[in-house]
């Protein structure tokens, strides 16, 4: 049954939890602001994503979720911010039994979850999506839900929104570009080698030869090499560093950046990031630069599930083979892995002669 609703609906989604889940989330944005009429789009994000909600081109406006171990009166600020929005409808990406019911006693009528786990009782459309599987990326689970979301309110959308979920005009890349760049030549790779504990992922060792075996197999490309790293990331950065120094591999440091909406929007000048399944790696998918993401074999965190949102011709993914423990990531061929990302780089270049970034067309 629809849910009747004025011209232009008023939305509450909410996707509090890591930076890189967040990202994962701008495809099922894209669905919603491209559906016609036009809503109205709130996000709720904890405050370390909100710099990122606020440069997203799908968001209108953000609110800070407090979280979970906030006093009463923080939740209580939240629930007048959220009743006073007078929102139409309410899409939790991951439910919480806590925002359920922020949403029930804010009077939010059309309430759309995942069904799962009792949080389910506060939503009254839950669907059923079975994620534990992994049968699908995770974005596409967020997409399954805003369309499902679209179809309640009566909206129409056209066509499903495609790469890049984040567009950067070629000016915004060229600027971005100009910061990480000596010469106009250079290809640039950036790599993090940090995982801000949410993943498993290669040692500095493995990252140095990975990284030495890509700069050998790449010797006609002029490579330029960063190392970004988070704010407890720097020792691994620069241990990294180290490490490609005495392989005859010079590589600096990813410029450093005043918060977490620069460093994405720097990234827009790279032609490709190296990393684990975490936030940067996120961020270049939505970029739509060309992404090599190392993740663990277990099912609720393989590379189909965690996939970038990227052009599929732009993303590589590396896991332990069947057989090895599935978060051995010493298990991964390095060489194999090497010669992909090799490979990929050079079809960039081969694709942009002129430009030198693989993000660009």
């Amino acid at each position: 049954m629809n849910h009747p609703q004025a011209a232009k609906p008023n939305i509450l989604v909410v996707r509090n939890d890591k930076i890189g889940d967040f990202m994962l989330a701008w495809p099922a944005l894209a669905c919603l602001k491209q559906a016609s009429p036009v809503p109205r789009i709130t996000v709720l994000v904890p405050a370390y994503t909100a710099p990122l909600a606020k440069a997203c081109p799908w968001v209108d406006d953000v609110l800070v979720d407090p979280g979970n171990q906030a006093d009463k009166a923080a939740q209580q600020a939240l629930l007048y911010h959220v009743k006073q929005a007078k929102f139409d409808a309410l899409l939790t990406l991951f439910s919480t039994p806590r925002i359920g019911w922020l949403g029930v006693r804010a009077g939010i009528p059309l309430r759309v979850a995942p069904a799962t786990k009792w949080a389910q009782v506060f939503y009254n459309v839950r669907v059923r999506q079975r994620r534990s599987q992994s049968a699908k990326p995770e974005y596409q689970y967020n997409v399954d839900l805003a369309c499902e979301l679209l179809a309640r309110l009566s909206l129409k959308l056209s066509t499903l929104p495609s790469p890049p979920f984040w567009p950067l005009d070629h000016t915004q890349r060229h600027a971005q570009r100009q910061t990480l760049v000596n010469n106009a030549s250079e290809h640039v790779v950036v790599v993090h080698p940090g995982s801000g504990g949410s993943a498993v992922n290669l040692s500095v060792a493995q990252y140095a030869a990975l990284i030495t075996q890509v700069h050998q197999q790449c010797q006609h490309l002029p490579l330029r090499w960063l190392i970004s790293a988070g704010p407890s990331e720097q020792p691994q950065a620069e241990a990294l560093r180290e490490q490609l120094a005495e392989n005859g591999v010079a590589a600096d440091h990813f410029p450093d950046t005043p918060g977490v909406d620069a460093f994405a929007l720097q990234l827009g000048g790279a032609d490709m990031l190296i990393a684990g399944s975490t936030g940067p790696l996120h961020i270049a998918g939505c970029l739509d630069i060309a992404t090599a993401g190392f993740y663990p074999a277990k099912r609720s965190a393989t590379p189909l599930r965690w996939q970038t949102c990227n052009l599929a011709e732009k993303r590589l993914a590396f896991s332990p083979p069947s057989g090895a423990e599935q978060q051995d990531m010493s298990a991964i061929d390095l060489y194999e892995a090497a010669e992909q990302i090799s490979a990929l780089l050079i079809r960039g270049l081969r694709a942009n002669p002129e430009i030198g970034v693989l993000g660009e067309s």
